[in-house]
């Protein structure tokens, strides 16, 4: 069996991506077009919020991506900083984009969604801040990459910074049970007892299923997109290396 370490050599990496690429693509398309259609057109409106649910399909997964990309920035900012695997640093740089993306849809999902709600686009409620606050971090980590020419050093300063954001990546996903003020209703779909019988704020069945496709589409798209970018990561810190070494030569 292939130790995962492995796939740490570049050239590997690429060619296991490209045959995994068309796979998540196709898995990742279908569950969106399943998940989005079942969830908008073919499930009843809430009774007390009416159509405005639906925006749930767009709005949970996104959140809950924007979180876990980075935390998977994390886990390969650590692998960088303990094994100095380059294919781990720019998969760590190839997730932020794509994390941001995600944060940014679920800001702007949830302010549509709580203008109805709570009669006001955005309020300093918890769990909101620390999202914003993780969208600042996203920005601060590209903005480093991006200012530093020597990949090494930025890899080594942008795994720190990554190590202080995971702060606010767990605030943002626990932010409600620390704290009992604010407008943002606790945890109904990823908590204990969501799927047991525990009816108390937990997301109907008619809702959930779709929810749950949703959810594993937009996985099965930021893994797809970070193969991608990761990919392009490589071939350009490769034709970098090897314009450096015309110009030497």
């Amino acid at each position: 069996m292939a130790s995962i370490w492995e796939y740490a050599n570049p050239v590997k990496f690429v060619r296991t991506a490209d045959r995994i690429l068309p796979w998540l693509s196709g898995l990742s398309l279908t569950a969106l077009v399943v998940g989005l259609v079942w969830g908008f057109f073919f499930t009843p409106d809430d009774y007390r919020q009416g159509a405005t649910v639906k925006i749930i399909y767009l709005h949970v997964p996104a959140a809950l991506m924007a979180i876990n990309a980075w935390l998977m920035m994390l886990v390969t900012s650590l692998i960088w900083i303990v094994r100095r695997h380059h294919v781990s640093a720019l998969a760590a740089r190839a997730a932020a984009p794509v994390g941001a993306l995600f944060t940014v849809i679920a800001l702007v999902t949830g302010a549509i969604w709580g203008q109805p709600m709570w009669g006001t686009w955005w309020a300093w409620d918890p769990r909101l801040t620390s999202f914003l606050i993780l969208f600042l971090f996203y920005l601060g980590y590209m903005a480093l990459w991006g200012a530093i020419e020597n990949d090494d050093t930025a890899a080594d300063l942008t795994s720190i910074l990554c190590l202080v954001g995971s702060v606010f990546a767990i605030l943002s996903r626990y932010a409600v049970n620390f704290w009992n003020q604010g407008l943002h209703q606790g945890a109904s779909v990823m908590r204990a007892g969501a799927l047991a019988g525990d009816t108390a704020e937990r997301v109907s069945n008619v809702y959930a299923v779709p929810l749950f496709i949703c959810m594993a589409g937009f996985a099965l798209l930021f893994l797809a997109l970070v193969l991608l970018r990761t990919q392009t990561e490589i071939r350009a810190r490769r034709m970098r290396a090897l314009l450096m070494r015309e110009r030497m030569a």
